[in-house]
């Protein structure tokens, strides 16, 4: 089991970018599955992005695709995700999350992680 801390939220502009970090604590990160969703008030935690243990990328969520970059440093036990271009429509709590996925078909579902991290505030403003 891992534990994820989040960081790297913030407020900014419209058209500008993020980087946020996953990292986690654990001998065993490197066989995880690491994800990230993104939640509104009053909505349901959406997928974003994910990567296999060997950092193969799943397919992106179809929001960010283009604009969004999900990368791992096992030797770091971190996960990062890249957000540029950044819209107003992207300000949410994001959360990483980690799992043993026996599909690719599962990574865009939050039932098939285990772990999560607390969550990082980012804000766009327009």
């Amino acid at each position: 089991q891992v534990q994820l801390v989040e960081s790297g939220g913030g407020l900014v502009r419209t058209g500008e970018s993020l980087r946020l970090s996953c990292a986690a604590s654990g001998r065993t990160f490197g066989i995880y599955d690491v994800a990230w969703f993104h939640q509104t008030p009053g909505k349901e935690r959406e997928f974003v992005a994910a990567i296999s243990a060997t950092s193969r990328n799943y397919p992106y969520a179809d929001s960010v695709k283009g604009r969004f970059t999900i990368s791992r440093d096992n030797a770091k036990d971190t996960v990062y995700l890249q957000m540029n271009s950044l819209e107003p429509e992207d300000t949410a709590v994001y959360y990483c999350a980690a799992g043993l996925l026996n599909s690719e078909s599962h990574a865009p579902f939050a039932r098939y992680y285990g772990q999560w991290g607390q969550g990082t505030q980012v804000t766009v403003s327009s």
